[in-house]
């Protein structure tokens, strides 16, 4: 159906994209407008934690999109991180608080802003068009404020995300800091994942002078745990890097509970980023001190020294 509009983030989508498509279609839905709630990917165990504890089915699955359809991206602007067909689609509005990264023909409604969430947007945007945050909708959002955030522990963090993640708690009726612990944890389980899925959970492609990149980021209560099995990890890497001819390969284990980062890193670019970093690899890893956030920490020193 061209007149439905679909709501949707990023390929391999964390919980911010997920909760901002959900959130999203049903604010438009208020406003009177036909539109679905859609997913790029599988949802992971954060994820899947946050929709069964506020009572949410996943958003549907889309794998391309047709031409003319019209679309609403939130949580993502580029296209390189979209459904296959976008580049052909009407897009009514983005809603994102990454770097901007989009061309189109026609102007675009565009709602971005530097705050550590998309879900941090739509709140407000839900009160701009005086339309009521159901309790269980308000669990959903406060969750990805939480994830995107680390519980405010990332550098992203704004104000504005923490004061409106306590509006979100209390319209909820949950306690903000025991929730967000039980729901970062429920995502750093990945025992039964294989190596392939490992560094597909959250994994974004970049492309800058003809260099392209991946950044993945997992989050963890283990990460020497998650480094037992380097070896695999280092197999899929290079048959992700092998497939879409990468040049560099940053794979970031975080540590929930200290706050760094342990990188895995490769392809023949990886020079790149320990100019950026001013480390030397060392076996192709390297410990990160203080840093968390790919959006700031992480994506900026390549770009600027690609």
């Amino acid at each position: 159906m061209i007149d439905k509009t679909f709501v949707f983030g990023h390929t391999n989508p964390d919980t911010d994209s997920i909760v901002s498509a959900i959130s999203m279609a049903n604010l438009q839905t208020e406003l009177g407008n036909n539109t679905q709630s859609c997913r790029l990917g599988n949802i992971n165990k954060e994820t899947a934690f946050a929709l069964k504890t506020f009572d949410f089915e996943a958003p549907t699955l889309l794998e391309k999109i047709e031409d003319n359809s019209n679309v609403i991206m939130v949580d993502n602007n580029e296209f390189g991180q979209c459904v296959p067909g976008i580049e052909n689609a009407k897009i009514k509005m983005v809603v994102d608080h990454h770097r901007f990264n989009l061309k189109t023909d026609e102007p675009v409604h565009c709602v971005t802003e530097p705050v550590g969430c998309t879900s941090t947007i739509i709140y407000k945007l839900y009160k701009q068009n005086d339309i009521d945050i159901s309790p269980k909708m308000a669990g959903i959002m406060l969750s990805a404020i939480i994830s995107d955030t680390l519980l405010f522990k990332s550098p992203t963090c704004t104000v504005e995300d923490k004061k409106i993640a306590e509006k979100l708690a209390k319209i909820a009726d949950v306690d903000l800091y025991e929730y967000g612990e039980k729901l970062l944890k429920a995502g750093t389980d990945i025992s039964d994942y294989t190596a392939d899925q490992i560094i597909n959970i959250d994994s974004k492609p970049f492309d800058k002078n003809d260099i392209k990149f991946v950044i993945s980021q997992i989050n963890s209560a283990d990460v020497d745990g998650v480094f037992t099995r380097k070896t695999e990890l280092e197999n899929s890497i290079g048959n992700e890097i092998s497939k879409n001819n990468l040049n560099l390969y940053v794979f970031l284990v975080t540590d929930i509970l200290k706050g760094d980062s342990k990188a895995l890193v490769l392809g023949d670019k990886s020079n790149i980023f320990e100019k950026a970093f001013s480390v030397s690899l060392d076996n192709n890893t390297v410990l990160l001190k203080g840093v968390v956030s790919r959006k700031k920490q992480v994506l900026p020193k390549i770009l600027e020294n690609l």
